[in-house]
């Protein structure tokens, strides 16, 4: 892609997503995401109601009449958002390619966060860690991020959550807010891993799956490429008998994810790339509120 046109792009795409950052989720998405907890401010003269327990007996000593501690919320976050740079993601047939909702949710994400005044880096994965973006603040940042979802040239097309959820348990030595952004097509186990990574960090997950995943259209032979590792093969869409066990084939999978992310504990939404994904995110916003 041309200079000028990545340019374009993430102009493009600060527009669309720092309004809905600004105008519907600045508030959800900091009630739905704390800080570290409650940090010491200042002190003032004791008032008839407060907690005794809050009182600073060295200041109370000092001035001889009792003064309390004075607590606020500890904002400041910091957010890694783990996208998924895998084969897969380059698939779309509805209104968009998975790769471009990715993006958007993630841009979002990123605005509402430093809306917050919190921090946020990037971990761009596929079977392996393609790229880490160090967390920092603001705009200048962001758009580097934006430029890089919308360039990046993985060096692996296949997908390892597992890999992405250690490395960041290990990257990350301080409590992060971390959304994992990914359709899950995934091949090996990584509950443990995502378990692990829970009880240290807050995890999300944003599923973004096409609805041609989920459904078989009935139009007669079809070739059908897995873009994870380019196997061909050709199929007879009007047999109802392959597109009911297509269909299964999606439910089983969604339910062994489902149970993956309720064990771990994870927060999670899966969102069509024809679906408005503003809905999906306030639900989720709004669910952890």
């Amino acid at each position: 892609m041309e200079t000028s046109e990545i340019i374009k792009k993430v102009r493009k795409i600060e527009i669309k997503t720092r309004g809905l950052s600004s105008n519907i989720f600045a508030g959800q998405y900091h009630s739905a995401f704390k800080g570290r907890g409650m940090a010491f401010s200042e002190v003032r003269e004791y008032q008839f109601g407060d907690d005794v327990r809050d009182i600073d007996w060295n200041v109370t000593a000092r001035f001889h009449r009792p003064y309390v501690k004075v607590f606020e919320e500890e904002r400041e976050l910091t957010v890694m958002l783990l996208i998924d740079v895998s084969g897969s993601l380059d698939f779309g047939t509805q209104k968009q390619m998975k790769r471009d909702m990715v993006t958007e949710i993630a841009a979002t994400i990123a605005f509402s966060a430093i809306q917050n005044n919190d921090k946020i880096g990037v971990v761009f994965f596929s079977d392996k860690i393609e790229k880490y973006i160090p967390p920092k603040k603001g705009r200048k940042h962001i758009l580097y991020i934006i430029r890089e979802m919308l360039d990046f040239q993985p060096e692996s097309k296949k997908t390892d959550v597992k890999q992405a959820v250690e490395f960041l348990s290990s990257v990350q030595k301080r409590r992060t807010t971390a959304f994992i952004l990914s359709d899950f097509y995934v091949r090996n186990d990584f509950q443990k891993s995502l378990q692990i990574a829970n009880r240290k960090h807050d995890v999300v997950a944003i599923q973004v799956y096409d609805q041609r995943a989920k459904e078989l259209p009935d139009v007669g032979l079809m070739k059908v490429v897995d873009a994870e590792t380019g196997y061909e093969q050709y199929v007879d869409t009007s047999s109802k008998r392959l597109r009911d066990s297509y269909r299964k084939y999606w439910m089983n999978r969604q339910s062994h994810l489902q149970e993956t992310f309720n064990k771990s504990n994870v927060d999670n939404v899966s969102i069509a790339t024809n679906e408005d994904f503003v809905k999906a995110l306030l639900m989720l916003f709004k669910q952890r509120s």
